[in-house]
């Protein structure tokens, strides 16, 4: 009997281990967010954390969706040319790269730039005591870490993501002109007429949920490290993986929200 139930006690112990996980990381949302409407706020903090999550993420984004939009192009010429649709190109560059793969390049671009440094920058702080020492000088260390980093990631990521998809377009758009055949005009007036307004809704508004998952991530982990340069390191990898499932997994929710008919 024991061999028959172990297997079933592991995978109920595992399931209640992932449901902790979630309730600490939802508690530490809530006391975030709680932050907000309780002074003081860290006005010069977060006008760095503006220029750290944004401005400086900038070229590695333009970089990402640039190249993405051009390799889209590509393909979507080489599968409409199957079946005599290769016109279709700037629509679907269009769609994709603002429906779908602009805000989750960008949401993983920030995931693997910014969440690990969040995340190496706090955990350095508790290993070297510096958390400690703003509690000392009655400085909650949420409020003065969390929050702006938050707060600015919610704020900024969307703006990036309207860059990166912009920036997609266009990458498309030199692929179809420059190799392809296009002609530039009809290419960018196709673009345009194809683009609806809940697509750029939902571009943004996904751009503004995945800012927030990437910031918390890189703030719960680094709060929630060990000691040590191995805690620091721990600590760092688990926020990526952490941030970047859970941006994959709320893309797929939020695209069954704004698109389910």
């Amino acid at each position: 009997m024991s061999r028959v139930l172990a297997p079933l006690a592991a995978l109920g112990a595992l399931t209640l281990a992932v449901l902790a996980a979630f309730g600490r990381i939802a508690i530490y949302a809530g006391e975030t967010i709680s932050h907000l409407v309780r002074p003081p706020f860290y006005f010069r903090e977060f006008l760095t954390q503006l220029l750290q999550v944004g401005y400086f993420s900038l070229p590695v984004v333009g970089l990402t969706t640039i190249f993405t939009g051009g390799a889209l192009a590509l393909q979507i010429y080489a599968g409409g040319a199957r079946f005599n649709a290769e016109a279709v190109v700037p629509q679907i560059v269009a769609i994709g790269m603002v429906r779908e793969l602009g805000p989750v390049l960008v949401g993983l671009m920030i995931a693997a730039r910014v969440t690990s440094s969040i995340a190496a920058e706090i955990a350095t702080m508790k290993v070297t005591e510096q958390l400690d020492a703003l509690v000392t000088l009655s400085t909650n260390p949420m409020k003065y870490l969390t929050l702006p980093r938050v707060l600015a990631a919610v704020i900024v990521v969307p703006l990036l993501v309207a860059v990166g998809d912009v920036i997609g377009i266009m990458g498309g758009w030199l692929v179809a002109t420059g190799t392809l055949g296009f002609n530039s005009a009809a290419y960018l007036q196709n673009t345009a007429d194809f683009l609806q307004a809940s697509d750029i809704f939902s571009s943004l508004a996904k751009g503004a949920v995945f800012g927030f998952i990437a910031a918390l991530m890189g703030c719960y982990y680094g709060m929630n490290s060990g000691r040590g340069a191995q805690g620091v390191g721990k600590a760092t990898k688990g926020s990526v993986e952490a941030a970047a499932v859970l941006i994959l997994a709320a893309n797929f929710v939020l695209t069954g929200v704004f698109f389910s008919t």
